[in-house]
């Protein structure tokens, strides 16, 4: 059996899409922020002693047209809609985008771990269903690791505050309002997801970054949320 691997970075991403995944949605939105271990490891922190958003110094937001339509559910939540889309001239989510995520993964040491919340059960197997629909791949080490799971395995393992309170839910609205007794700005935004995410990840980091190194899942593992239709490689 290989040794877990060790992320150097870790990517905090979030998808907007078209629906749940019972209607095989595409991505329309997807924000990434990148952030080094070391910034994990030791977060600056205010007076009260909260912990403080470090420097983002590589950020990735894209919107992008999808071919299936918006559930009325999922364009009310996002605000987003194909006609606003194609108003603006975006492309679906194709090879440009593609390379620009392979680009931006490229500038961070490695290996990488993406972070998402709920990730397993949708941003990770959505993501690989786009990216196979293209034939394309993410760095042979790149793991993941799904905070809703992580957190609440944490609560059962140590007893934590939290658990007492699990009636209210381990949404990121949930778990921002108990850690931090406010709202999130911009829920239900690729990038606004991303920030509350990454606040909640630093009000835990050092629980997660264990639970990272010794549970993450290789991405290799990840398997693609539906069998995606035939589409133009990334070379075209």
């Amino acid at each position: 059996m290989s040794e877990p691997t060790r992320a150097e970075t870790f990517v905090f991403l979030d998808l907007e899409a078209t629906g749940l995944p019972n209607v095989d949605p595409e991505i329309a939105e997807i924000s990434l922020f990148a952030v080094h271990r070391s910034s994990l490891e030791n977060p600056e922190r205010d007076e009260s002693g909260t912990p403080m958003l470090p420097r983002i110094l590589d950020k990735l937001t894209l919107c992008m047209c999808p071919e299936r339509p918006f559930t009325a559910k999922a364009s009310e939540i996002t605000g987003l809609s194909s006609e606003g889309l194609a108003q603006c001239r975006k492309a679906g989510f194709d090879g440009a985008v593609v390379r620009t995520l392979q680009a931006f993964l490229s500038r961070q040491e490695g290996p990488i771990c993406l972070v998402a919340h709920n990730g397993f059960d949708y941003d990770f197997p959505l993501l690989c269903t786009e990216l196979q629909r293209l034939g394309a791949h993410l760095p042979r080490d790149t793991v993941c690791l799904d905070t809703l799971p992580a957190l609440r395995g944490l609560d059962r393992a140590h007893s934590h505050s939290t658990r007492a309170q699990g009636r209210k839910g381990y949404s990121l609205g949930s778990l921002f309002h108990r850690y931090f007794n406010a709202e999130p700005n911009a829920a239900h935004s690729a990038e606004g997801d991303v920030h509350t995410l990454l606040l909640i990840f630093l009000h835990r980091a050092a629980e997660l970054l264990a639970w990272a190194d010794e549970q993450a899942r290789s991405w290799a593992h990840i398997e693609p949320m539906y069998t995606p239709p035939d589409g133009p490689s990334i070379e075209a």
